[in-house]
């Protein structure tokens, strides 16, 4: 009589579950987002937060320079100057970028994330107190440990993300890593207002506040527990799993991701964790490898960081705003390959309507408002495709085993690509001129045909499942060669 009743509520105790796991539960969610705060939030932030005082920075390198040297400094080394101290960031995140992947194998993902905050609390320091002792040359250390401190961030916290979410909610949870990221970069220009901390005496303070998401995350992260993957299959920690997992996912639903981590523990029993250079000798993660080099690449050079600067700042941060809401609403019912496709596709028509656009500017005086409308559409492209797609797939396509070493790979691909396009971007607009975006678009459809060939869907997966079909794929495509091979041996015969 017994069994007769659990069989008759079973589908209303499936639909319960199913129900619980279509929303986050609210430890989970805080727990993203105080790894986010001291995370890609930082990352954001310290993009803009150099903006706001350009001008302050440039009168206090002068008169530093003439104070040492009477004289003043020549406008060649100011912009030399002022150019180290803003790229210089890019060198320091494609350092934490490679070592990202070996703090968080070394301390855990949280604790990569809680000591990843000395570089933002030393940098702070350093140029809070530059003005004070008169040394330029603070600013740009101090951009370098913000630089290390971003890399470090953009490679640990969407590892975080990703294996502290349950499989229905990765890539909606993955999302907080790009939306971090947009309202970092509106919070450091709202910051730099003049209404805010935009004068002149205040522009040290203004950058010293990159010590605020630091702190904050030092004060709320400790209180959520470590990734529930990382502690047992690379501590063997069970009891720690279990409680991980309750305080995350809920006591109800947490019994079948505990299932598929105790899967993959035993899938990969004594296999350490891969060093990034031993991932390009392993032929199984062959083809995840790469395609997260070539979306990493991709996301850099397919002209976004060239479209973007045109746009107004409030209507950029409003437009990704949108589109990574809407995404983290659409990439569990269309999933990510459609999402991507989707966008790199919309990306390559815009590129078409670039290059007519500005071919006929003077055409009519309707075009440039036509040009200024495909500006917008490439951002909300993005924002909808590779913008947050990305990431989301270089946590999805590899295993505990291989997972930080893919991050190293693709996050030092990425800073690499950011500064490749930043280099060699106006020597293309002076060769090409208008018909420079037509090496995005050419970028944008061979990705579009690699995705289409390649990758497999990973909505609702787990990482073992979505290993097994590329394995499945790869021996596919070998049993078909070697079927063509007898087939064309047997005909000679």
């Amino acid at each position: 009589m017994r069994k007769e009743r659990v069989d008759e509520y079973q589908p209303l105790l499936v639909k319960d579950v199913a129900s619980l796991r279509r929303f986050p539960n609210r430890s989970l969610l805080l727990a993203a987002g105080a790894a986010c705060i001291g995370g890609t939030f930082q990352y954001g932030y310290n993009i803009s937060i150099i903006n706001g005082p350009t001008m302050y920075v440039h009168r206090f390198i002068n008169q530093t320079w003439i104070e040492r040297y009477n004289t003043s400094i020549s406008e060649n080394v100011l912009t030399l100057l002022w150019s180290a101290i803003v790229s210089i960031f890019t060198l320091g995140g494609l350092v934490g970028a490679s070592l990202g992947g070996t703090l968080s194998v070394k301390l855990g993902r949280k604790g990569a994330l809680l000591t990843n905050n000395a570089f933002s609390l030393t940098a702070a320091l350093l140029m809070g107190i530059s003005q004070s002792t008169g040394l330029f040359e603070l600013l740009i250390i101090g951009r370098f440990f913000c630089g290390i401190n971003a890399g470090i961030a953009i490679c640990v916290q969407p590892l975080y993300l990703g294996e502290i979410a349950p499989t229905a909610l990765r890539g909606a949870m993955g999302m907080g890593t790009s939306v971090f990221i947009t309202g970092g970069i509106l919070t450091g220009q709202v910051m730099g207002l003049r209404e805010v901390l935009g004068r002149e005496e205040y522009w040290p303070i203004l950058l010293s506040t990159t010590c605020i998401p630091a702190i904050a995350q030092l004060i709320i992260l400790p209180f959520f527990p470590e990734s529930p993957r990382y502690l047992l299959i690379d501590k063997g920690d069970t009891e720690g799993c279990k409680k991980a997992l309750k305080q995350l996912h809920g006591a109800g639903v947490c019994e079948a991701e505990r299932e598929d981590i105790e899967k993959e523990k035993l899938s990969s029993e004594g296999v350490q964790a891969k060093k990034p250079w031993e991932l390009f000798s392993d032929r199984s993660v062959r083809w995840q490898l790469l395609t997260i080099i070539l979306l990493n690449a991709a996301q850099q050079l397919n002209g976004i960081n060239a479209v973007y600067s045109p746009a107004s700042l409030k209507i950029k941060y409003d437009i990704f705003v949108t589109c990574y809401v809407s995404q983290g609403m659409l990439i569990e019912c269309l999933g990510r390959k459609a999402l991507i496709m989707g966008g790199y596709s919309l990306m390559s028509i815009c590129c078409i309507f670039f290059t007519l656009t500005l071919s006929f500017q003077d055409a009519s005086p309707i075009v440039p408002y036509l040009s200024m409308a495909c500006v917008f559409a490439f951002i909300l492209s993005f924002g909808l495709g590779p913008g947050g797609v990305t990431n989301i797939l270089t946590t999805e396509l590899f295993t505990q085993s291989t997972r930080p070493a893919a991050y190293m790979v693709a996050g030092t691909v990425n800073w690499c690509s950011f500064f490749f396009i930043g280099l060699l971007f106006p020597f293309i607009v002076l060769g090409l001129q208008q018909y420079c975006f037509l090496v995005f678009l050419v970028v944008c459809i061979l990705v579009v045909t690699y995705i289409f060939l390649i990758l497999p869907e990973t909505k609702n997966k787990t990482f073992l499942e979505i290993q097994n079909e590329f394995q499945s794929s790869k021996n596919k495509k070998c049993n078909s060669i070697d079927g063509a091979g007898t087939k064309l041996l047997t005909t000679s015969i």
